[in-house]
């Protein structure tokens, strides 16, 4: 949470800098208002205790009202949250707030918009395609719309992509170094395979996760069948993912291919920011 706070204060110190002079200029210091945060288009909501955060570190007096939950699904025109006390403050803090809770929003809308089409037998999955220093926050907006959290970093998963492979010469070599390096922790290990020898070779050797990059639906779901099939004989229990050029367009067809996940990037690095807007109340 430490890094999340850091954040927060120093995108806060990014905006006002030496100070809002216009607010300053123009809003006398006595001034209170109130103020309602509200959507101006269907949404899943997300990053509401983060807007809060930006509020409060701004005026601690702000009194802040929150109307609806994070992960709800909220029609054109429901208010978020209200907010009342120093003119100037709110002012100083609208953008900011409002510039994170419209990304996250619109991570979980889209996520959510994956989820729904690709129905409950898939677990929809991000990468670590993320805004830098965003990442825990937007993996948290992802969570929200119905998603769930792929690796958080390079620390906490293997995860062996092409470049590994080729540098150390098979799948089977980096697999078996990745597992001598692991020893008895307990932390998967996945490889990114490009085609059916690379999968059968997976497959055999005891990836515990193993993502097929780049293949069409038709040509995963023969493969995953196959793969199936060979797992259960060596006696493996390997899960299968599909990832690469994934769309709402194709999402319902690789789902019904037999993976256990789909990793979509699109979610997070392509996620259009939510439509949300402060209206300023006299008080």
């Amino acid at each position: 949470m430490i890094r999340i706070d850091r954040l927060i204060k120093d995108a806060i110190k990014e905006d006002i800098g030496r100070g809002d002079i216009t607010s300053i200029a123009v809003i006398p210091k006595w001034q209170t208002s109130k103020a309602l945060m509200t959507a101006k288009e269907e949404m899943v909501v997300a990053g509401l205790h983060v807007a809060v955060f930006v509020f409060k570190t701004v005026d601690k007096k702000i009194e802040i009202r929150i109307k609806v939950k994070d992960g709800e699904k909220v029609k054109k025109g429901t208010v978020l949250m209200e907010v009342s006390g120093s003119t100037r403050s709110l002012l100083t803090a609208e953008r900011t707030a409002l510039n994170f809770i419209q990304r996250l929003s619109g991570i979980a809308t889209l996520t959510h918009k994956f989820v729904k089409a690709a129905g409950p037998k898939v677990k929809i999955l991000d990468t670590r395609k993320t805004n830098p220093l965003w990442r825990i926050l937007e993996k948290y907006a992802v969570r929200q719309g119905g998603g769930f959290n792929h690796r958080t970093g390079l620390y906490d998963m293997y995860l062996i992509k092409n470049n590994h492979i080729d540098s150390a010469g098979s799948v089977t070599e980096a697999i078996l170094r990745a597992k001598h390096h692991r020893g008895l922790k307990k932390v998967p290990i996945e490889i990114e395979v490009r085609d059916m020898n690379e999968l059968f070779e997976a497959v055999t050797t005891g990836a515990d996760v193993i993502m097929l990059d780049n293949f069409s639906p038709k040509s995963a779901q023969k493969a995953i069948k196959k793969a199936k099939i060979l797992a259960k004989s060596v006696k493996n229990n390997s899960k299968f993912e599909i990832s690469g050029g994934i769309s709402l367009k194709t999402i319902q067809r690789y789902s019904k291919t037999g993976a256990d996940y789909i990793s979509v990037g699109a979610i997070t690095h392509s996620a259009p920011t939510a439509d949300i807007h402060m209206v300023m109340l006299s008080i």
